[in-house]
């Protein structure tokens, strides 16, 4: 049986009680600000002043890992003791923010806690650590197969002492967000490079960098994800100095393998939370609806569905409760199939929870009511976020079947 250590358990207690008091209370105002900002995209009031509240109580920066504790006061915990915290900020899905846990910062956070340089880090990585500015991580390209990262085309040359940027991304979260002020851009800098894994370097664009064109908002089943939300921006003949790059040219591969393995796992944390509460919903929903003369929670097909759902959330927690061990004890490159494992099963498994859930609730189930039609929304962007589940179920079964066959 996994068992959390004191420190886990205290943050664990710290975090439920923050949410009850300060998150549920003020979902209905949240939802309010956005409705009647001028900009989806701009910041909303309550945002800071949550912010001050969570700073105050010590819930900040969580994700951070033992390995990189020396860039924050806090943090500091390992990927098993940070899952339940995820999990609780799934809950309500702008709330990983209040916390200065939302994707995609936390992970660009950690490509510049790894492998920025000091004059980097301090322009960049101090202010996303105080939750002053956000950031976006441009990869995936409209015209090209992105699952295979090294398809993309977007053209990084050095010309004298800049790099010189043509191309178009989409699908960039944070890209519309008042507050982000820093890409951290993937492209092709050596194409004729006989090693395909060398041919991409990643570099720093500021924002307001001239050339930098934010063309339109993208949906997702009908969401615009606001104010963070995700679009599609093309790069004009953008130039930043040669200083920008990241690790050193050829090295982008290398750099992105090393930021999506923890922030696909992050979802999975925060997808188990969205389908814990989606039940709970569900539960209450049942227990409280008449047909037929009877409650709703008397009916079998009601209760089988409430049992399948609580069943499938013990096995993804504990599937990616597993994972996090296997990636705290031996990091998580060696740990790639068990977050491939994780990776392709959450997100459709909590697809499906939120689904029945969603049934449970008639029609207002897929109302902006309750919290579930766009936790549905989540769970289903998921499953092409940080690479289709397709590419990772490919790896994963090569990995398993030579494992076994050359036993």
């Amino acid at each position: 049986m996994f068992e959390f250590s004191e420190t886990s358990l205290r943050y664990q207690e710290q975090l439920t009680a923050f949410m009850a008091e300060h998150i549920y209370p003020r979902e209905g105002e949240y939802t309010a600000q956005l409705h009647s900002a001028a900009n989806r995209y701009s910041y909303l009031p309550i945002m800071d002043e949550l912010k001050t509240k969570a700073k105050a109580a010590g819930l900040w920066n969580l994700f951070i890992p033992p390995s990189l504790a020396e860039f924050s006061d806090h943090g500091g915990l390992t990927n098993f003791e940070y899952a339940p915290l995820a999990e609780t900020m799934g809950r309500v899905l702008w709330s990983p923010e209040v916390f200065n846990c939302n994707a995609p910062d936390t992970g660009n956070m950690e490509v510049f806690m790894k492998y920025a340089t000091a004059a980097q880090q301090a322009q960049w990585l101090t202010p996303l650590l105080e939750g002053d500015i956000r950031s976006s991580y441009a990869m995936t390209e409209p015209q090209v197969a992105s699952s295979d990262a090294t398809n993309i085309e977007l053209g990084i040359v050095q010309d004298g002492d800049e790099w010189l940027l043509n191309g178009r991304k989409w699908f960039i979260t944070g890209a519309l967000y008042e507050r982000t002020r820093i890409f951290i851009v993937m492209g092709k800098s050596d194409p004729d490079n006989p090693n395909r894994h060398q041919q991409q370097t990643q570099v720093l664009v500021p924002k307001d960098t001239p050339g930098l064109q934010l063309i339109r908002p993208l949906t997702t089943l009908g969401y615009d994800d606001a104010p963070i939300g995700h679009a599609e921006i093309v790069f004009k003949n953008v130039r930043v100095p040669l200083e920008n790059v990241l690790l050193g040219a050829g090295r982008g591969f290398e750099i992105a393998q090393g930021r999506l393995g923890p922030g696909r796992i992050h979802h999975c944390m925060r997808l188990i939370g969205a389908a814990q509460r989606s039940l709970e919903l569900a539960c209450k929903r049942v227990a409280s609806r008449t047909t037929f003369g009877r409650t709703l929670s008397q009916h079998q097909s009601v209760r089988e569905d409430i049992a399948r759902s609580f069943s499938e959330i013990e096995m993804a927690r504990l599937l990616v409760l597993k994972t996090c061990k296997k990636m705290d004890e031996v990091g998580a490159k060696a740990a790639l199939d068990m977050i491939a494992a994780s990776k392709t099963t959450v997100p459709l498994l909590v697809q499906n929870i939120i689904d029945r859930c969603m049934q449970m609730h008639g029609a207002g189930g897929l109302t902006a009511d309750y919290c579930m039609a766009e936790a549905f929304n989540y769970a289903r962007w998921c499953r092409q976020a940080d690479g289709p589940d397709q590419v990772h179920q490919m790896a994963l079964g090569k990995q398993v079947i030579n494992r076994y066959a050359d036993s």
